[in-house]
């Protein structure tokens, strides 16, 4: 079996994302987690950045911990909530424990009404992680599924008392702060 073809494929498949990067001349990722929102234009898995990103374009998030105390950071339009605590080493227990797979409901937010409102719409693979989760609202959204946007800008969400990680053994364990 001659392995020839398969690197012409992946060697055609480059030169895609090469185009593609290069046809933009802007901010450009390409998910392999394949789950998370076309919004979205960054991806811990894998990211090119083909111009600097400005502070002008930020995004301003207040968070609201466990405790109550409001946190107020900013992040770049397209990253996801997720990318944000982690970028601005916020410490919320547990938070993002799978790193944006949609493999368990750790970064689980709660959003105001007017906020969630203007959300994109939620995927069934989100909705069964938000099934799992802990102290669940009408307002819940996974931070990973969350990218950031313009209209967005000063928006106040709120982390939940406690977070459930279906990947640990007693599926039944919380944490809390």
């Amino acid at each position: 079996m001659s392995v020839a073809p398969a690197i012409h494929r992946l060697s055609s498949v480059s030169k895609v994302l090469i185009r593609s990067i290069s046809a933009h001349n802007s901010l450009k990722t390409f998910s392999l987690a394949g789950h998370r929102d076309q919004a979205c234009t960054r991806s811990r898995q894998f990211s090119c950045y083909t111009r600097p990103l400005r502070s002008e374009n930020k995004v301003t998030v207040h968070f609201v911990n466990r405790d109550g105390e409001k946190m107020t950071v900013k992040g770049s339009p397209g990253d996801s909530l997720l990318d944000v605590v982690i970028d601005q080493n916020l410490d919320f227990d547990g938070f993002g424990a799978c790193e944006g797979t949609l493999a368990c409901s750790t970064c689980h937010l709660i959003f105001e009404e007017e906020v969630y409102k203007q959300l994109g719409p939620i995927t069934d693979e989100e909705m069964d992680m938000l099934d799992l989760a802990y102290g669940l609202t009408d307002t819940s959204r996974l931070g990973c599924q969350i990218c950031l946007t313009k209209s967005l800008e000063g928006m106040t969400v709120r982390v939940p008392e406690s977070v459930t990680d279906i990947r640990q053994p007693d599926m039944g364990t919380t944490s809390s702060s």
